[in-house]
């Protein structure tokens, strides 16, 4: 299995190669470590050197749009030169109480065309900002033929269609395991395997029955199993086939 999105170098975390080790002896083959801003981007780099099972994906999060600028964008795509990045991200819109609309889709855009520059997918990030979220898609469509994740995906299986129609994929974590998570049930149902991938959010969204405490990658079992049982699948497909899209979205090796 592969956990497509895990924030190793968050600071709950006391011990990153426990974590990490945790995962390993639990069946996680690889993780891919999230950022969201210039200071998580760069810690993510230092730990996909330092393991060679973790993989870095570098951008500037909506909650940070802040701080984006013209000489952010040129660390980021600096920090996407290192052959340990697999991706920008994450990236998006996030109306929940972060910064203005204006600053969100400005950088939102520019990290777009900065994944179409330099041939790499992007792992988008959206809450409360559906309508916003899929305009900027649709509309930068020619620049993202490397590939698009909508992380933690949950948004409606309408919408859901609509993503599967444009080649996107989603990945999903332990909310689809929470007991008033109905409208996720759907969507993991709906959602062909093909165009699903696992992930854990890490150190956030504890699958249940670990809801409310620190989340690590090896739970990502727990997210094969929930799917497996909503799909009637066999727990080994679907973690193999998970991780055949997750290598091939990230260009794994």
């Amino acid at each position: 299995m592969i956990d497509t999105h895990a924030h190793l170098q968050d600071e709950k975390y006391e011990n990153a190669e426990a974590i990490i080790n945790n995962a390993l002896k639990s069946g996680v083959e690889q993780i891919v470590c999230a950022s969201a801003n210039l200071k998580t981007s760069k810690q993510a780099i230092n730990l996909a050197e330092d393991y060679d099972c973790v993989f870095a994906t570098v951008g500037v999060h909506p909650e940070d749009a802040g701080e984006w600028n013209g000489n952010t964008a040129k660390e980021v795509e600096k920090l996407a030169h290192c052959n340990k990045v697999v991706a920008i991200g994450e990236i998006g819109l996030d109306y929940y109480e972060f910064c203005s609309r204006e600053q969100q889709k400005q950088a939102f855009i520019d990290q777009i065309k900065l994944a179409n520059k330099l041939s790499l997918p992007v792992v988008v990030h959206t809450r409360d900002a559906t309508q916003d979220t899929m305009q900027i898609l649709k509309e930068n469509m020619h620049l993202l033929k490397c590939g698009v994740c909508i992380h933690c995906f949950s948004m409606s299986v309408e919408i859901l269609k609509e993503v599967i129609s444009y080649g996107f994929v989603i990945s999903l974590g332990g909310a689809i395991t929470f007991k008033n998570a109905r409208g996720l049930l759907d969507i993991v149902k709906a959602c062909p395997i093909e165009n699903l991938m696992l992930e854990t959010d890490s150190p956030y969204m504890s699958p249940e029955p670990f809801r409310g405490r620190r989340n690590e990658p090896k739970n990502v079992e727990f997210v094969a199993q929930k799917i497996a049982e909503l799909k009637n699948m066999k727990l080994s497909d679907v973690a193999l086939q998970t991780t055949i899209n997750a290598k091939k979205f990230f260009k794994l090796p």
